[in-house]
């Protein structure tokens, strides 16, 4: 298929296709006679499962072991691939805890404000985010 049809069935762009065999991500595929790329069945599910992988919260960097993994499974181990998931799973809790400091933080000093038309003078916002010296 050529890369138009693949973009359509993996719901993905152009570029990011482009971008995903520069990066290594896929071969590159065979050539036709007339120059066109020429995309297998096997690259279609490859980026559905670079796609999962993503939506996953995985890096391209990331999802390079995940399809080496994929590619060679009986030259690696269930830890390998659980120890790269847990991993993960790690680095995102860490950022909701993150996120859920800032809400807390940001929704106590937007509670604070008033609001309205007066001047932004003595603005609650403005004074909590000012640095402390």
């Amino acid at each position: 298929m050529r890369i138009g049809e693949l973009a359509k069935q993996s719901k993905l762009s152009i570029e990011t296709l482009r971008y995903y065999e520069q990066a290594g991500l896929m071969d590159t595929p065979l050539r036709l006679e007339n120059g066109y790329r020429d995309y297998t069945h096997a690259s279609l599910t490859l980026l559905k499962f670079i796609k999962r992988a993503k939506q996953a919260g995985f890096s391209l960097k990331e999802i390079r072991s995940l399809i080496s993994f994929r590619e060679a499974k009986d030259q690696h181990t269930l830890d390998e691939v659980k120890t790269l998931g847990e991993t993960k799973l790690a680095e995102i809790e860490a950022q909701i805890l993150h996120l859920q400091t800032m809400h807390k933080e940001l929704k106590s000093i937007v509670q604070a404000c008033c609001g309205g038309t007066a001047s932004a003078q003595d603005c609650v916002i403005l004074s909590a985010l000012e640095p402390k010296l």
